[in-house]
């Protein structure tokens, strides 16, 4: 049986700003993963997979169970600094799944205190953390997943490391991935403090078009019928796309932020009662990747204001009793009152 082709990026119908999103996420991996609320029947889950095919190819260790690259040090697993022999295949970026049922072991990796404590050796499980390195962490339904499963996916995600400690024996091990979570509102929402630590969220609906709707039935009927003349429809598209990601992931480095623009980032805060510093963080990290993406050295204010479309409506103060989601033309507008203000 022939191995179904994945669904194209550049040939989902409109949800601009969750293809967003998702391109800016796999820019900066510290951005602090991206958050996609919607219905279902959405793209969600087509979106995030075919991120990934648009990933260029990559050296990593061989036989190493983090994917280490070769390449830098600061990166690497203790096995692969002390290893001077190691040998560099290549690789490709993937996405590693976390199932809602998963265990605290299971994600971070287990530990042999039996043996540690006879024989004085470490001996580590890895777990999907550990799979995760240099990839995409997808979690499908992260509403569902256990709080404390949320927490440690996240502060791995920040810090770039996973450790493990059990009975006073700790293994550490690199952690740097593009996180990804999707849920549907009407199954539960997450814990404000779970959102908070979201980078980015963005919220989708279906279509409202007519004939975008059409569209969206014609090309998955059409893929459904052959995935590989499909695919072949959007080669074109799906290498300049890579191609421009490729360039925006080697650029993000070279982005240098303004003074004038970390006093716009606070004063929105402020202005805002935004509570932390993390949206701060956020706009200021997201417009350096925005700029990345346009080919710029410097992000600007319509950078920043796109970024805060992402970044600040999770964060905002809402009232208890009022549902719904602010609206983007809502929040744009709070922007720019806000940097008009001296």
């Amino acid at each position: 049986m022939t191995q179904l082709e994945g669904y194209p990026f550049t040939a989902i119908v409109g949800q601009e700003q969750m293809k967003l999103a998702l391109i800016l996420n796999v820019i900066d991996p510290q951005l602090g993963g991206v958050l996609i609320r919607g219905e279902k029947g959405t793209a969600k889950s087509t979106a995030v997979r075919a991120l990934a095919h648009l990933m260029p190819a990559r050296q990593q260790v061989q036989n190493c169970p983090y994917s280490c690259d070769p390449t830098n040090e600061d990166t690497m697993c203790e096995a692969c600094r002390q290893n001077s022999d190691r040998t560099s295949i290549e690789g490709h970026m993937r996405v590693v799944d976390l199932p809602v049922g998963a265990t605290e072991d299971r994600l971070v990796g287990t530990l042999d205190i039996e043996q540690a404590l006879r024989t004085g050796k470490k001996q580590f499980e890895p777990g999907i953390l550990a799979q995760a390195n240099r990839n995409i962490l997808y979690v499908d339904e992260v509403n569902l997943l256990e709080d404390h499963l949320v927490d440690l996916l996240l502060d791995a995600a920040a810090m770039g490391v996973n450790t493990v400690e059990r009975e006073g024996v700790s293994h550490s091990h690199p952690a740097h991935f593009a996180l990804v979570g999707t849920m549907n509102p009407e199954e539960g929402e997450l814990r404000p403090q779970l959102l908070d630590r979201f980078g980015l969220v963005v919220d989708v609906l279906g279509e409202h078009d007519l004939e975008s709707r059409v569209e969206v039935v014609r090309r998955r009927l059409a893929y459904e019928a052959d995935p590989q003349a499909f695919a072949r429809q959007y080669t074109v598209s799906q290498q300049q796309l890579a191609g421009r990601i490729a360039a925006a992931r080697c650029r993000l480095s070279k982005v240098q932020c303004p003074q004038e623009l970390l006093l716009a980032a606070a004063r929105v805060s402020l202005a805002l009662g935004v509570e932390g510093h993390r949206a701060d963080i956020g706009m200021i990290r997201a417009a350096q990747a925005l700029a990345a993406w346009e080919g710029k050295d410097r992000p600007d204010i319509v950078h920043l204001q796109q970024a805060a479309q992402f970044v600040l409506p999770h964060r905002m103060r809402r009232d208890p009793f009022e549902q719904g989601v602010l609206p983007a033309s809502q929040i744009a507008e709070t922007v720019c009152q806000a940097l008009d203000q001296k």
